[in-house]
């Protein structure tokens, strides 16, 4: 049986930590910069877990992390 292909999307997007849960990166950071706080910025750089009810679909797209 072939070997399945994951997302490469979701591959650059998403890593796995230790327990299994999936790391990401904030979105609002890319332009429209000047009306952000400098506190919602720098906030904006630290990574997120994806949420519970979104990570069988991640899981789902990369089959082998």
């Amino acid at each position: 049986m072939p070997k399945m292909k994951s997302n490469r999307g979701a591959a650059k997007r998403f890593k796995t930590n230790g327990s299994g849960r999936f790391k990401r990166n904030q979105s609002f950071r890319r332009h429209i910069l000047t009306k952000k706080s400098t506190k919602r910025k720098r906030q904006l750089r630290s990574p997120a877990l994806v949420c519970g009810a979104d990570t069988a679909a991640v899981r789902k797209m990369l089959p082998y992390s």
